[in-house]
């Protein structure tokens, strides 16, 4: 195994996402219009979590089939998961029929995406490209929803976002506690382990706790 840091903390933030998404799909209010968004949220981001993991730790070699593969998957996941956030910003904050343009226009965009990742290029620039614009609109949605609610399960949501924002500034900057058992991808995926926590409970409150279970 190479990189067994990353590797490791990679499926634990995979596993992590998976229990997120069961746990929403079994509490979770069944005609809750955020549930499914939010249950594609944590899938997308576990997939990501599962196949990049893979792909550092077994295909490294970006000859070979496997490797292509897996980061084609790797970068369609992180595709949904900017569609999942558009669709949960818009029916956070909007009116059912703006969140339902601004849905059809992400789903617009996640197409336009795909095919450049499978036809253009698979540098991961065009990933965060794609996947930034969506994750400032949910920030901002929750600021705006906070603002109305002052409730902590939102807040958490919000603090959540953003230490997503401050783990992808350290994995940049390749900060780390140890090169090899604590590399910068390794802490990358420790912090999203704890922010994804923190957006998960804010998706509980939102399709669970304030739907009276």
């Amino acid at each position: 195994m190479n990189e067994p840091d990353v590797v490791l903390t990679d499926y634990a933030l995979g596993l992590e996402c998976v229990f997120f998404a069961l746990w929403l799909l079994a509490y979770g209010q069944a005609d809750h219009p955020l549930r499914l968004w939010f249950i594609i949220f944590f899938v997308s981001i576990g997939l990501a979590a599962f196949m990049g993991g893979t792909v550092h730790g077994y295909f490294a070699n970006e000859g070979t089939p496997g490797h292509t593969l897996l980061w084609v998957t790797t970068l369609i996941a992180v595709g949904v998961t900017a569609l999942s956030a558009w669709a949960i910003g818009a029916q956070l904050y909007f009116s059912e029929a703006i969140a339902a343009w601004i849905t059809r226009g992400a789903v617009i965009v996640f197409g336009l995406y795909c095919f450049v990742v499978l036809f253009v290029t698979r540098d991961f620039l065009v990933a965060i490209i794609h996947y930034l614009p969506a994750t400032i609109f949910l920030l901002i949605v929750y600021v705006l929803v906070y603002q109305q609610a002052q409730e902590t399960a939102v807040l958490s949501g919000l603090l959540g976002l953003i230490l997503t924002f401050i783990a992808a500034g350290v994995q940049q900057a390749q900060l780390s506690f140890h090169p090899v058992y604590l590399s910068y991808n390794a802490l990358y995926h420790v912090l999203q382990v704890v922010a994804l926590f923190l957006i998960y409970w804010s998706a509980r409150w939102f399709v669970i706790v304030s739907r009276g279970i």
